[in-house]
């Protein structure tokens, strides 16, 4: 740039006028129009949620206390679908089996992701890899997944029989059989969910400092010791966490009854979820269906209520 043309740049800087602060109008009118665009967004959510999540809750509550058939009007019955639901015999069959689900996934699905991750967490060569295996499951459709399991444990052909016989051992009846009906569908539904838990855990894991380890190691602690006194008080919050989650999906149990097993054999598979789908749209009683889910939206309700108590007391900590 030469002499001249910098002299006309500086004084066309110098006469330029300088701008004007914002002034406090100014700012409140920003402030305002970005609220009314975060709301704006926010509405969009609400209305979503209010067709497609609330307003499906509130009708199934107001159901529960009438006789309702599509195409004709609905009659109030006061308490007496909960008392014809009562008197089934289904009733017992549905909950004790998922109480019964519940409890054997988290005596078989809660333990495995935390050792499948303390053992990814432990690798020194192809963690990304071990990662996306574990992960694929989840990947998959979950009607998919049943499908193929459904087939895994076919009695006479499946693949599980097969592996028995092949290693000369004694062959199972798996999801045929109303002794071992629960206990395969439990197998299956936690290979199809334990990847984003194995994830969490190893986010978990890796968040803890290393320098507690290697006191635990100065003092002198085993592997076992150093899970119970180091990696279980550090990971607490998150396993709680997740044991409440996966009480609250372990409760409401469709998929796999439905397609696998159909709610047999004698019942063995038939859930309180299954037993909603089954007054809904094979009694065509959807007062009964209806207060059915209320039930479970009760118990649902007291463990989401535990979960969030805890999430918030433990921000309130940190």
């Amino acid at each position: 740039m030469t002499r001249t043309a910098q002299r006309r740049t500086v004084a066309m800087v110098a006469v330029r006028p300088m701008q004007a602060p914002p002034t406090a109008g100014d700012r409140r009118r920003r402030r305002l129009a970005d609220q009314v665009r975060a709301y704006g967004f926010l509405v969009g959510g609400l209305v979503c949620f209010a067709l497609f999540s609330w307003y499906p809750a509130i009708r199934a509550v107001v159901i529960a206390f009438q006789k309702y058939t599509p195409g004709s009007d609905p009659e109030w019955v006061g308490t007496a679908n909960f008392t014809r639901v009562f008197a089934d015999p289904e009733f017992a069959a549905a909950w004790r089996n998922t109480l019964t689900f519940t409890l054997l996934a988290l005596l078989i699905g809660f333990a495995i992701p935390f050792v499948l991750a303390l053992v990814l967490n432990e690798l020194r060569h192809a963690k990304a890899f071990f990662r996306v295996v574990v992960y694929l499951p989840v990947m998959i459709p979950p009607v998919v997944s049943a499908l193929l399991w459904k087939w895994f444990y076919d009695p006479g052909t499946g693949l599980a029989n097969e592996a028995l016989r092949f290693l000369h051992l004694p062959t199972s009846n798996w999801s045929n059989g109303a002794d071992t009906a629960l206990i395969s569908l439990v197998i299956v539904a936690t290979w199809a969910n334990m990847g984003g838990t194995v994830l969490i855990y190893l986010a978990a894991l890796q968040s803890i400092p290393g320098e507690l380890y290697e006191a635990a190691e100065l003092d002198g602690a085993n592997l076992l010791q150093r899970i119970r006194h180091v990696t279980v008080p550090q990971t607490r919050f998150v396993i709680l966490m997740l044991m409440l989650l996966q009480i609250i999906a372990t409760m409401q149990v469709f998929t796999e009854p439905f397609v696998i097993t159909g709610g047999g054999p004698e019942n063995a598979t038939v859930t309180v979820l299954y037993l909603i789908y089954k007054y809904a749209f094979l009694y065509n009683d959807f007062g009964g269906a209806c207060a059915l889910s209320v039930m479970l939206l009760v118990l649902l309700g007291a463990f989401s209520a535990v979960y969030l108590r805890l999430t918030r007391t433990e921000g309130e900590d940190a």
